[in-house]
């Protein structure tokens, strides 16, 4: 035993040294410090994860908890992660008074929209369009930046590589996937290999993987940086027409309008789990920020909490009337949002199941919600012309934004939560302020 103690002395010491703190960096949604550090002469993450956090957090207990969670925090940071908690408990408070105008209408391709995404920051979108054309815009001045031409059919799915925002895919129904740089416009690769059209895609969070989602019931895993098919996932028996990554990025879920969703293995391609239990088809799919459940919304009316370890089914979140046609997690995953053809959307408690508030107003289908950043309220896109805000406690409307022509298909917060985008049947964009 000495033995061991004296080479426990010997290593000890030099490998504490090794480890040095640089900086502390803030991740307001959801809340988390990031912090940097040299490790033999490399600069590392490392993540605290603080999901809990919320407006009335004890700041002082869960200093406590860090320094003693976490080696790199010394007792002389106290202070400065003291202040770094009290911003990140303001940054969980919203403005429920908080009232959004109309900034800007862009009329944005001559043929249908069909799609519409932010960056991370919220600088910049892009539109996609049956005119083939994927368009980027300067959300603060409304400027056209971009065109990115090239695809033979419709531009269905977009979107940005975030959280870095440097490069853009677009899936078509030319049934090609295209990759782009997002400041030049110049096309970096086209992604060939599906046999009927592209409908859905996505980075996952590192950036360097895309998926997509086809017509011909298979997802595709590519190379961003080379182009290349890393594999295609086989065993879906009808079109894919959703799909999501983990926060990790070493797993994706497909959802199928055969009615089940799978869970594949990002590496090795292999599929790990079959959902199985809707009865009928999945419209939309989506992994919590943790990882461990997924979620599943279906037009038998039903959304499914799935446990991704062990594949079984958590939880059946009924009472819509009609359809469901969009769900989709806050920022922390405590909670689950479901959208129907019913004209209503209900928040769950994404633990229990428990339905928190039903939202109750809009006079058409809902097709798109969204949780804010903080995950106080939502947005809905509803075919009734109108997008709504919405309390996430109470379910009650706190505004109505109005002026659309025709259907709304989409609606997005940015980062920060201070901008909506809406797009809309009528062939108009609009971005709305705070």
């Amino acid at each position: 035993s000495s033995m061991r103690a004296r080479r426990k002395q010997a290593i000890s010491p030099p490998f504490r040294g090794t480890m040095k703190l640089k900086r502390f960096l803030l991740r307001y949604f959801p809340p988390g410090i990031i912090l940097e550090y040299e490790s033999n002469g490399a600069v590392k993450q490392k993540t605290v994860d603080l999901l809990d956090l919320t407006n009335d957090t004890d700041v002082e207990m869960m200093i406590e908890e860090i320094v003693a969670k976490e080696p790199l925090i010394t007792d002389s940071k106290r202070p400065h992660v003291r202040k770094l908690l009290h911003k990140l408990v303001e940054k969980q408070m919203a403005d429920e008074q908080q009232q959004f105008h109309l900034f800007k209408i862009l009329r944005a391709h001559i043929l249908p929209l069909t799609n519409c995404a932010f960056n991370k920051s919220g600088d910049r979108f892009i539109t996609g369009s049956y005119d083939r054309t994927c368009k980027v815009w300067n959300t603060t001045t409304g400027e056209e930046l971009l065109t990115l031409e090239g695809h033979k059919n419709v531009v269905y799915a977009i979107a940005f590589n975030n959280p870095y925002g440097d490069k853009i895919i677009t899936g078509s129904f030319d049934k090609t996937c295209k990759v782009w740089d997002a400041k030049s416009g110049e096309l970096l690769h086209t992604l060939k290999g599906h046999a009927t059209e592209i409908v859905c895609l996505s980075f996952n969070p590192q950036g360097d993987v895309i998926a997509t989602g086809s017509m011909d019931n298979t997802a595709k895993l590519w190379s961003t940086k080379t182009g290349e098919e890393l594999c295609t996932l086989l065993g879906h028996t009808a079109e894919i027409v959703s799909l999501s990554f983990n926060q990790t990025g070493d797993k994706l879920i497909t959802g199928s309008f055969d009615h089940t969703t799978k869970l594949w293995d990002v590496k090795g391609g292999r599929c790990l789990h079959t959902f199985q239990g809707h009865r009928g088809e999945i419209s939309s799919c989506q992994f919590d920020f943790e990882g461990t459940r997924c979620i599943t919304g279906s037009i038998d009316r039903s959304c499914k909490v799935w446990d991704v370890r062990t594949g079984m089914c958590l939880n059946t979140l009924r009472g819509h009337n009609d359809e469901i046609l969009d769900v989709s997690f806050n920022s922390t995953g405590s909670r689950l949002v479901t959208a129907s053809a019913d004209g209503t959307a209900r928040v769950y408690n994404a633990a229990t199941g428990a339905c928190v508030s039903i939202l109750v107003g809009h006079e058409g289908e809902i097709s798109k919600v969204q949780f804010s950043p903080e995950g106080s309220r939502l947005i809905t896109a509803s075919s009734d012309k109108t997008c709504r805000l919405w309390s996430a406690d109470s379910g009650e409307c706190l505004q109505i934004l109005e002026g659309h022509m025709d259907e709304i298909f989409s609606c997005a917060f940015n980062y920060e939560g201070d901008t909506i985008i809406t797009g809309s049947k009528d062939n108009t964009c609009r971005i709305w302020r705070a």
